[in-house]
Order: C-alpha cells, then structure tokens, then sequence
C-alpha cells in the first residue's frame, strides 16, 4: 500500500477520493523512449483521467539546448502552465501511461521550480484503469491562473559539476541506466554516444524501484536496493540516466526514504557519451 504523501506518492485511492477537490490538478506526463513508437499526446487525446491535461515533456524543454528535453527557462514553464490552467494555490497529480516513469521528470522539474504541492500517481494511468476507474476523451476546461515561481538551482546539476563531483568523489552519483548501458557492454539507444559510465558512479536501475505493477517499493525497499549497489547515502547524491527522465524516478525514491539531499544532472549520457574529453568507465 502506498503511504499517501502529496508532496511525493498518491496512490489510486488517493485520486478517486479527491478528483472532483476544486484545487486539484491532474497532468498526463507521458513520454516515450522512440523505439516504443507510441504517440503520447495521441494516447492522451483518447483515453486520459477526467480533467488531466497534458504536459509536453519535448515541448516544455530549454529551446536554446542541442541536447533532449533539458529543464524549461523559468518564464516558459509559468507560461506554459498558466496556459494549461495550472498554478499557485494548486494540488496537482502527476502521472503517465507507462506506470511510473516519465510522471517522475515532471515531479521534479515543479520541484525545481519551488512547487512542492505535487505528487506521482503510483502505478499511473495502467493501475488506474486495471481498477476498471473512468477515463475520457474530453479535453479539459482550462481557466487561467497565475503561477509564482522560485527556482531551486541546487536540484540540477550541469557537467561541469558533475565531472567535479566524479572526481572530488564528494557526491554519490547514481545512475538509473539499465545495468548493460551502465556497465558499457550495451550500445546506446542514441547514435553518436559513447557506452560506458561516468567514473565513480553507481547503477541502480530505475526498474529496480518498482514493483511488478509498476508502483514504486516502500520506504525499507528502496533503502536496501540503493545499498545492495553500493551507493553511499552520507554523503549528497547526484542522480543521471540516459536523457534526464529515468534520473528523476530515482530522485523521487530518495525523497520517499526521507533523503533530501539529491540532485539531478540534467544533460545526463546524452551529454556526457557525446564529449570524447570526458573520462568514460566500461567493462567492455
């Protein structure tokens, strides 16, 4: 069972007890790695949780960056959520349809911009509708409402401090790759990278977090993953993946387990794979 926290984890009962609240805002974040060939705003536009509203995690992104969905410029994100109806004042649930994946970006990019009242939807839109809950292909009625935000500049991290970080050893870096991505023996999905690892950085699978059914594990469980992979949890940890989205799910496990001190490298492999004068560990 999920503790109920709004501030991290919201289970299904959770939502269907307070979906009609007036100041609850639900937002579709899926998005999908391109070989699953699916069209999240497509999905969302047929079969969504009454009221979500969709959040773009491409669109939603620093227009200035080479690299995938890097964190918006403040004045993007307010405009683009005032558009979307939400802002100060708000509840918000966040969730996607592959379980608990992409809703964890979005999670942290709110946390990351001082608003603390939003939650994942554990399990996502698959438990939801597993429960047999209602869905609907209605889009939302949207009203305005100013958003105030104050960015958390110590949440995200950029090469730079993270290749200080790697060397200094003063952080725990904490990679959320799958372990034959991690250990180099696996090519990226993204051509042009390099396989490998950042030096002195260790692997816990995002996947390994979660449950059959996609919620995520409790408290106790997820503390003895991160130490069964050897990550250090005294000290302040940096977490990393592939593009910056699966980093964000172990982000939200550290903070289940009371941790606070986490931040996430936002350019993750597709930034460090790219640039041959970074140093690279492999197994291979």
């Amino acid at each position: 069972m999920t503790a109920d926290d709004p501030k991290t984890l919201v289970s299904t009962d959770w939502l269907a007890k307070h979906i009609k609240d007036p100041d609850l805002r639900i937002i579709d974040a899926s998005w999908y790695m391109p070989a699953e060939e699916r069209n999240p705003r497509t999905e969302y536009e047929g079969c969504h949780i009454p009221g979500a509203r969709f959040f773009d995690i491409d669109a939603i992104s620093d227009p200035r960056s080479e690299l995938p969905h890097m964190a918006p410029p403040v004045e993007l994100f307010m405009s683009r959520m005032r558009a979307m109806g939400v802002g100060d004042g708000h509840q918000v649930v966040v969730y996607d349809g592959s379980g608990l994946f992409s809703a964890a970006r979005v999670w942290w990019l709110f946390r990351l911009m001082g608003k603390m009242d939003i939650a994942v939807l554990d399990g996502g839109l698959p438990k939801w509708i597993a429960e047999g809950r209602p869905t609907e292909d209605l889009p939302p009625i949207v009203r305005d409402r100013h958003m105030t935000v104050q960015r958390q500049a110590h949440m995200i991290k950029d090469v730079t401090q993270v290749a200080a970080a790697s060397k200094l050893r003063d952080y725990t870096i904490i990679d959320a790759r799958a372990a034959g991505r991690f250990s180099g023996l696996e090519p990226e999905p993204r051509e042009g990278l390099r396989s490998g690892r950042i030096p002195n950085s260790k692997n816990v699978p995002f996947a390994t977090v979660l449950n059959d059914d996609k919620t995520m594990k409790s408290p106790t469980d997820l503390r003895a993953v991160f130490e069964a992979a050897g990550a250090d949890l005294g000290k302040p940890v940096i977490t990393s993946c592939g593009s910056g989205v699966t980093a964000a799910v172990l982000c939200l496990a550290l903070e289940r387990m009371g941790k606070k001190d986490h931040a996430l490298y936002d350019g993750s492999w597709a930034e460090w794979g790219m640039y041959s004068d970074l140093k690279v560990e492999s197994d291979a």
